[in-house]
């Protein structure tokens, strides 16, 4: 069978299988929303205010929470012998990459939700919205395709929580502080030419952890 087609066959369970369920996302967004009235009560809720940086620096933090929590259900709620069955059905690639797709998709609908709600308490200083969220949807792709990645390495062993938590900061730090520059030069209403090198440099990053976990899977996959 076709790669894409696997890869579609993949996603489309994942699909159905949220629908039905629906533990996954709802889970994530009461987390996310939370964390927003938490945030608000804590600056607001004692007639205080955010600085821009500051509002883009929480934001970001509460959305790098929340997208650990959902991603590190990619590999950790699924069956040892799901696994057996997909081992003899698809292809390791198909596999990692359908589910780095649909944390994507999972990642970009939280985080526009997560960004609505945070604009309704918080206000929103933003001066470019549009280039505001695009970064937004650029961040929730590469942090998917890393934090996916890591949580299949991490699901290889008993204590896959603490592993990943331990793998995923020293990848996603550094990812973060270059979101937090590009998102906020964006905040600030700079002319797109200036963010368009770290543009290209996050989209860089999310071929090649795309292109690792191509590569790297499969071994994963054997063991």
């Amino acid at each position: 069978m076709p790669l894409l087609r696997q890869i579609y066959l993949l996603l489309r369970k994942e699909c159905i299988l949220e629908f039905r369920v629906k533990y996954m996302l709802q889970a994530v967004l009461v987390y996310l929303i939370g964390a927003v009235l938490i945030t608000y009560y804590a600056f607001y809720g004692r007639s205080g205010d955010l600085s821009p940086s500051t509002w883009n620096a929480v934001f970001w933090i509460l959305l790098l929470f929340s997208s650990l929590n959902a991603a590190a259900r990619s590999f950790l709620l699924e069956r040892n012998e799901r696994f057996n069955y997909y081992y003899f059905v698809t292809s390791p690639a198909a596999v990692i990459l359908s589910k780095q797709l649909y944390n994507f998709i999972l990642l970009t609908i939280m985080t526009l939700i997560g960004f609505a709600a945070y604009t309704l308490w918080m206000g929103n200083p933003a001066q470019d919205i549009p280039m505001y969220l695009f970064i937004l949807v650029l961040g929730s792709a590469t942090l998917s395709a890393a934090l996916t990645l890591i949580a299949g390495i991490a699901a290889q062993t008993k204590h896959s929580m603490t592993l990943m938590a331990i793998l995923s900061f020293p990848i996603v730090i550094p990812l973060l502080m270059l979101l937090l520059r590009v998102s906020r030069q964006a905040l600030d209403g700079l002319d797109r030419s200036v963010l368009w090198d770290d543009i290209l440099l996050i989209s860089g990053i999310k071929l090649i952890l795309v292109g690792v976990s191509f590569l790297l899977f499969p071994y994963l996959w054997r063991n």
